[in-house]
């Protein structure tokens, strides 16, 4: 078993935004909206701003009560909208109980999403012509790259709960020539064993721990968990890592895998916003 390290990875793209950002000479500005008290969404909200403060990224943070007015928030997505030294917004979720989540990502200007998940965004996924591609997305395909693997041809398998997280990372793998087929939760078809053992890469996010086992894999695939779950007070991801020991597989830990290079993603987003918007080079992905 290889355990692929994300933080290392991550360290790497953080330096590289660092440094063009310093040669370009410009701030790029990111608002942050944060509602409630979530613990889990303070300490994620807290862990990009100290990213963003690593490489250069001016990071503003808009706390809200979850009691406040739903039309507050909406006021304060218009001002980051409207500004030019903000590049990129991200609205933390989940947000509480009794916000509508959908109308308050809809407030954004697609074009300052710095997050990906903007109806706008999405549906240019679609059509295949990505305007912003989440950070979570970009994470996953750089750890498999990371392996070195010539994805042409390659089969991938996705284990979600979500149609819109499978989406841009259907997307980038279809890109590099891998074919992919999706296992939506809570209705997995009977054959979702199948479907992994035949499989050269695996993703799993469906916040189930230890979902993925040794018996459902191949030797030399690679699986990628997207999952974070508590188990006896300690993170765990939705694949059983140490089951992994001793076979022929790459696999991301728990922590220490997808977590950093969302947050590297979700940076190297906020940069290539910002030069966008300042005239540099577009998005290459």
């Amino acid at each position: 078993m290889f355990s692929i390290d994300g933080r290392s990875i991550a360290a790497g793209i953080r330096a590289q935004i660092k440094h063009d950002i310093a040669r370009l000479g410009i701030t790029p500005g990111l608002g942050v909206i944060l509602a409630g008290a979530d613990p889990a969404s303070h300490l994620y909200v807290g862990l990009k701003e100290k990213a963003c403060s690593e490489v250069g990224i001016k990071f503003e943070k808009a706390l809200f009560f979850a009691t406040e007015p739903e039309e507050k928030i909406l006021e304060k997505i218009r001002e980051f909208n409207g500004r030019p030294d903000i590049h990129g917004i991200l609205i933390q979720l989940p947000l509480p109980r009794g916000y509508d989540e959908d109308r308050v990502i809809a407030e954004m200007n697609p074009a300052k999403d710095a997050d990906g998940f903007h109806p706008a965004n999405l549906e240019l996924i679609k059509q295949k012509n990505p305007n912003v591609i989440p950070g979570v997305s970009l994470g996953i395909m750089r750890l498999i790259e990371s392996t070195g693997t010539d994805l042409a041809g390659k089969k991938a398998a996705l284990i979600v709960n979500s149609e819109i997280f499978a989406l841009p990372l259907t997307y980038l793998l279809e890109k590099k020539g891998t074919m992919v087929e999706t296992f939506l939760a809570p209705r997995f078809p009977a054959d979702v064993r199948r479907g992994t053992l035949e499989t050269d890469i695996v993703v799993v996010a469906v916040g189930r721990a230890g979902f993925i086992r040794a018996d459902m894999v191949k030797d030399g695939a690679i699986i990628v968990d997207v999952g974070t779950n508590r188990v006896e007070g300690k993170l765990a991801g939705d694949a059983d890592f140490d089951s992994f020991r001793g076979r022929d597989i790459r696999i991301t830990p728990v922590p220490g895998g997808v977590g950093p290079m969302t947050v590297a993603m979700l940076l190297h987003n906020v940069l290539e916003l910002a030069k966008r918007a300042e005239g540099e080079q577009s998005f290459v992905h």
